[in-house]
């Protein structure tokens, strides 16, 4: 009985399918078979895979990005120049500053040094050749190679920026404050005033 029921079963043929995309005998490209559906290999390449091909508006969008993103990076460059410039012309504007207070400050220690010839040549202890004499005007040769420059004189408006008035005399031919007399001169270098000038102010008469 066994034997009968095993001679009755007929065994079952493998399932071949041929997944060739060209008939090979006609050579015509095969329509794919909606049972075996798709394999990965003849799967589609994604938009984004290496080798596809983009679409005419992808490749706008991707062109336009790019000039953007040139045109981005140009102006971050322009910017850190500009920057860099800036920094440069403060980093020399600040050292002129230091340079020019430095030196301000010198020249102030040596101003009485200066002020003591200066009387001296105005009571004619300073004779022509003398050694004094020949050191005040190395001193103030020195001086003036720096920008050094006298300010108050007798007759020029008062000016509080630069004049420091010690006395006031009232004057009815005046009609603004005018220096009637120096008593100390003042010096600046450049813009930097190094010391005010002591003058005697004449002022309108009430």
């Amino acid at each position: 009985m066994a034997d009968k029921q095993n001679n009755d079963e007929t065994p079952e043929e493998p399932i071949i399918r041929d997944k060739r995309r060209v008939d090979p005998e006609t050579g015509d490209v095969r329509e794919p078979d909606p049972e075996v559906g798709v394999s990965d290999d003849d799967a589609p390449a994604p938009a984004d895979a290496p080798g596809a091909t983009l679409s005419e508006e992808d490749q706008l969008l991707l062109d336009q990005a790019s000039v953007d993103l040139v045109a981005e990076m140009r102006s971050d460059m322009l910017r850190a120049q500009a920057e860099l410039v800036n920094f440069r012309s403060r980093v020399e504007r600040d050292r002129a500053a230091n340079r020019d207070a430095v030196i301000a400050e010198v020249i102030r220690s040596l101003l009485p040094a200066l002020d003591d010839l200066s009387r001296a040549e105005a009571h004619g202890d300073l004779v022509e050749g003398a050694p004094m004499t020949i050191v005040a005007q190395k001193l103030r040769s020195a001086f003036e190679k720096y920008g050094l420059k006298t300010v108050g004189a007798k007759g020029e408006p008062f000016d509080p920026a630069f004049h420091e008035a010690v006395v006031q005399l009232p004057t009815p031919d005046v009609t603004v404050n005018t220096i009637a007399d120096v008593i100390e001169p003042g010096y600046i270098l450049g813009d930097r005033l190094v010391r005010a000038a002591k003058v005697a102010v004449s002022v309108p008469a009430e």
